[in-house]
């Protein structure tokens, strides 16, 4: 037999009498088992879903962990550095949320500010008023859907840093001064049914909020909420809850989930769409 250059070799065809002999008489064959048959299919599904989908999908990426972060005003220092960071890590643990375990200080003038749907203001002093420019740039913020948790450590109503915070409200959101939050606000139901927000104390009995295009856009309150969630590196609470104790602490744990999930889902709950998780959650022992 010739063989042409460019022709590649073709072996000979194996005889009936080889085949026999290597695959045995074709009556003696068994069929393919039912386990070599899902192993092809799902071979062959994986193989189609890498074409149509050649990368994994990350949904929109580290934009989608949300941090909570302090709003930093000059000579106001934060009185609870941890509080923010163990929310966060509670909020992981209740609820669907991802959150960072990182708590950033936030001048108003800088750009960051707008990537944080969620502002806490904490302090136990008074403080000296924002600039103009600054004043502007916070107004903005809550006008585009941003939430500001003003929280007082200061233990007790009226206070300097109470009457900063008033004086500061009442430039920031003119003629729209803090008003007592209703019983029937969704943001007692948010997540969790509350009828109160307790903090390390119970100094004023109400919550206060400012409404910017009817929602809650500032909440106030004077109870030192950040001084029940803060927790040493050692896993200690760094202060006594008084009077209540523990339940208390459970108490503005659950406000501050609820506010956070009102601050990134507004009022949803209005319409009833998850009332049959909220009765299990309510159902969860204490």
């Amino acid at each position: 037999m010739t063989v042409h250059p460019h022709e590649p070799r073709r072996e000979p065809e194996p005889s009936a009498n080889a085949r026999d002999r290597e695959d045995g008489p074709m009556t003696a064959r068994r069929p393919p088992s039912r386990r070599a048959v899902l192993a092809a299919g799902a071979t062959a599904a994986a193989g189609a879903a890498g074409l149509a989908f050649p990368r994994a999908a990350r949904a929109i990426g580290d934009r989608s962990t949300i941090e909570l972060a302090r709003l930093a005003l000059p000579g106001l220092p934060d009185p609870r550095p941890s509080a923010l960071r163990r929310l966060a890590w509670e909020l992981v643990r209740r609820t669907s949320i991802v959150t960072s375990t990182e708590s950033p200080e936030l001048r108003p003038n800088e750009p960051a500010l707008f990537r944080h749907p969620f502002l806490v203001l904490s302090g136990d002093r008074a403080f000296a008023q924002p600039s103009e420019s600054d004043l502007g740039r916070l107004r903005r913020f809550l006008t585009y859907g941003g939430f500001l948790l003003i929280d007082s450590a200061e233990g007790r109503a009226g206070g300097g840093f109470d009457d900063s915070v008033r004086k500061m409200l009442a430039q920031l959101l003119p003629g729209e001064l803090p008003t007592h939050i209703a019983p029937e606000h969704v943001l007692w139901k948010s997540f969790y049914v509350l009828s109160g927000a307790s903090g390390r104390v119970q100094a004023a009995p109400y919550v206060e909020g400012v409404e910017r295009d009817r929602r809650l856009a500032v909440v106030y309150s004077q109870n030192d909420l950040g001084g029940a969630w803060a927790r040493d590196g050692f896993g200690r609470w760094e202060h006594e809850v008084i009077p209540g104790g523990d339940a208390q602490r459970e108490d503005a744990f659950r406000f501050g989930v609820n506010t956070v999930m009102y601050a990134l889902c507004l009022d949803y709950k209005t319409e009833q769409a998850h009332i049959d998780y909220i009765l299990r959650t309510r159902r969860f022992p204490r």
